[in-house]
């Protein structure tokens, strides 16, 4: 076998695999408890996979927050709301019972498939405890662009790559609205290397991060805390 034989033998063994390789849609109804607020969604409990499906399940940052929000939801009374990076739908649909519009949103389409039937779960007739404006968009440029005019609350979830982009979203957000924009933080410590990454991200955009007396706790063994973030 000369080389140019051997060459194309190897390039005809190569498998390209496309997106439902991936795919684990088995999700399980799951019972989720903060505060006085009993939730029930649909979600995976493990994942095998690092593609970008991470919104099929309930992370400890979303625990966190959500437990933060259940014990302070008169913050969330009256108020209009979008999240970016709903995964699931955790944290948006205990936020439904509380505040007056909520947008959920996710840039991945098999994501947005089981959010939008948590959706529907929560609106059942036999769930009063919605609000009475709850709905799904993919997450488009278009969207992002115009979030800031129509929405009072934004609700954000990011993992490790997407730091850079969190902060700096929450500066044009804090700048925009000015002194009536407040962001909470809810982390994990999963790494030194994150660790040092956040602290960098709020010294650079010119942030002062001051811990929420109380809220510092170990969720599946990781340790958490809500951080109160402001322009110096």
């Amino acid at each position: 076998m000369n080389r140019e034989e051997k060459e194309e033998e190897e390039e005809e063994e190569i498998v390209c695999l496309d997106e439902s390789f991936f795919i684990n849609d088995n999700y399980q109804l799951t019972t989720f408890t903060f505060g006085s607020q009993v939730i029930e969604l649909l979600c995976l409990h493990s994942s095998s996979t690092d593609f970008d499906l991470t919104g099929q399940l309930v992370w400890p940052g979303a625990m966190l927050l959500n437990d933060y929000l259940a014990k302070n939801a008169e913050m969330l009374r009256g108020c209009s709301i979008i999240e970016l990076g709903s995964g699931v739908g955790v944290t948006g649909i205990l936020c439904s019972r509380f505040c007056r519009q909520l947008l959920l949103t996710d840039h991945n389409d098999e994501v947005l498939k089981i959010l939008k039937k948590n959706i529907e779960l929560c609106v059942s007739s036999e769930n009063p405890n919605c609000c009475a404006e709850l709905a799904a968009e993919n997450q488009t440029s278009d969207l992002l662009v115009n979030m800031y005019e129509y929405y009072g609350w934004f609700l954000i979830e990011a993992k490790q790559s997407s730091i850079p982009f969190l902060f700096d979203t929450v500066d044009h957000l804090l700048h925009v609205r000015g002194g009536q924009c407040k962001f909470i933080l809810a982390y994990i410590s999963r790494a030194k290397t994150m660790d040092s990454l956040i602290m960098k991200q709020a010294a650079e955009h010119g942030m002062r991060m001051v811990e929420v007396t109380g809220t510092r706790s170990v969720v599946a063994n990781l340790e958490g805390v809500i951080f109160e973030v402001t322009l110096q």
